[in-house]
């Protein structure tokens, strides 16, 4: 049984109080609380003793047409010519070390490939990207999940045919709005007839799962203009639908424009589009999964496996990816300016070895019970305690009290217990001990505050002097 993490004696003054969008965590800790390794421990010694019969495997691509004023991802707009050959050449460096330095039984559970835009790379280059997760990697792309983001001015036939062929199981189309006027306003440069021909390419690749991005928040956007984009995509059906927060972050586009409402004026409003969003898609057939994800009932889940998020590792390739051990999350450099993601890409390109870990942050037992929580409590089916019990040989209560504390009395906890109900005996039903831990409907809606309430302080800290670039 490992110790138990002290928890804060009180929590970080302005983070769950004053807006309920403090940061969107899809991973802990956060990029931003990575450092440079100065002993940059070989891969093989990262790997020796992990788990590795269920792994993810991630490629990152990036490349996008456009940058659009939201975007913070490690992407460059365009390559000059021979980059993305030079960028796979790199991956496939890349792949073979990675190869090397895990078990000969490795296994892949889930595979995924993101961006910037995947589908930036041409029907020829999509193939060799599949090559190399199958034939250097060992992943059985027809026989797991594999995920693709695209765009709808990438979304092409030939391209899509490539990957339907390959086994993709989900597409992702970045979408944003069916609203021309809000899609300028993003700086995101489409018109909805461009989106409309792109969906139906896809449709008609046939890939069992396609999942819509759209995003709520945006300038001029109102409720009823936010409903009729959401009818836009449901006219298509889509297995998912992903609604995300507008954030306006350091460096990208939006935040070198003006604000046209208070920082209080703008939550007030995201909160209520996204109120509007999940009540039009749960009254339309769809169960939420997270804050953002939302499921058609009895869709086909492409991400089913055995692969779990909280104990199971994610081997990244790419100057963008992240890999995770449990003992080590590791990555290259991250960066939004311009100058510098070209600068980061350029260093991937000419390294000639890759099989040794470069920028990451150290993963300890208290680290690990505040990742779990966090992979766990922001899904809406939440907290197995079971799990979390025989993991760590406590509960999230004991070991974050003043966190768990703050959670109740805001009303964005709830506790499930199957009662025993005595029919057999003629007895009354009696309570039983909860098992799982969740999100209230009104916690799930402040999930971008609750997770960075679970933040350690060491992360906060190293979160707060980094340097955007």
């Amino acid at each position: 049984m490992t110790t138990a993490p002290a928890a804060p004696a009180v929590l970080p003054e302005g983070s769950a109080g004053s807006s309920p969008y403090q940061s969107y965590v899809y991973a802990y800790p956060h990029k931003t609380a990575y450092r440079e390794l100065p002993d940059r421990p070989p891969l093989r010694e990262l790997w020796a003793g992990e788990s590795q019969h269920a792994l993810s495997l991630y490629l990152h691509i990036p490349f996008c047409e456009v940058r659009c004023g939201f975007c913070n991802l490690f992407t460059r707009i365009g390559g000059p010519d021979g980059l993305t050959t030079a960028y796979l050449d790199a991956l496939d460096r890349q792949a073979g070390a990675v190869r090397a330095a895990l078990d000969e039984g490795a296994g892949f559970a889930l595979a995924a490939f993101g961006g910037g835009t995947p589908t930036y790379l041409s029907a020829a280059e999509l193939e060799r990207l599949c090559d190399i997760a199958e034939h250097r990697m060992g992943a059985d792309l027809r026989a797991i999940p594999l995920s693709v983001e695209a765009s709808p001015a990438t979304a092409t036939a030939d391209r899509l045919a490539v990957l339907a062929e390959r086994g993709t199981t989900r597409l992702s189309l970045g979408v944003q709005s069916f609203v021309d006027t809000e899609a300028r306003s993003a700086v995101r440069p489409q018109k909805r007839a461009e989106v409309e021909a792109a969906l139906g390419r896809i449709r008609a690749a046939g890939f069992p799962v396609l999942n819509i991005d759209l995003i709520y928040g945006i300038d001029g956007q109102t409720e009823a203009s936010w409903l009729r984009s959401l009818d836009a995509a449901l006219d298509w059906r889509p297995e998912e639908l992903y609604l995300y927060p507008l954030y306006v972050r350091p460096l990208t586009g939006l935040a070198r424009r003006g604000e046209a409402e208070s920082p209080a004026q703008w939550d007030t409003r995201r909160l209520s589009l996204y109120r509007a969003g999940r009540d039009h898609l749960l009254a339309h057939g769809y169960e939420q999964v997270s804050m953002r994800m939302f499921r058609r009932a009895a869709a086909p889940q492409a991400g089913v496996s055995e692969y779990a998020c909280q104990t199971d590792g994610m081997v990244g390739l790419g100057c963008g990816a992240r890999s995770y051990t449990s003992r080590l999350h590791y990555s290259f450099d991250y960066a939004v300016d311009a100058t510098e993601v070209r600068r980061i890409i350029d260093d991937y390109v000419a390294t000639p070895t890759f099989d040794h870990a470069v920028v990451g942050r150290a993963m300890t037992p208290a680290e690990a019970r505040r990742r779990h929580l966090v992979q766990s409590l922001l899904q809406a089916e939440g907290l197995a305690l079971a799990d979390y019990r025989d993991r760590f040989g406590s509960t999230p209560a004991e070991d974050f009290p003043a966190e768990f504390a703050a959670f109740a009395a805001r009303g964005w906890l709830v506790e499930d217990a199957h009662r025993a109900t005595g029919a057999a005996t003629g007895r009354a039903e009696s309570a039983a001990p909860a098992e799982r831990l969740r999100l209230s409907p009104e916690g799930l809606a402040h999930s971008d505050a609750v997770g960075p309430l679970l933040f350690s302080p060491e992360v906060r800290a190293l979160m707060a002097e980094y340097e955007a670039k």
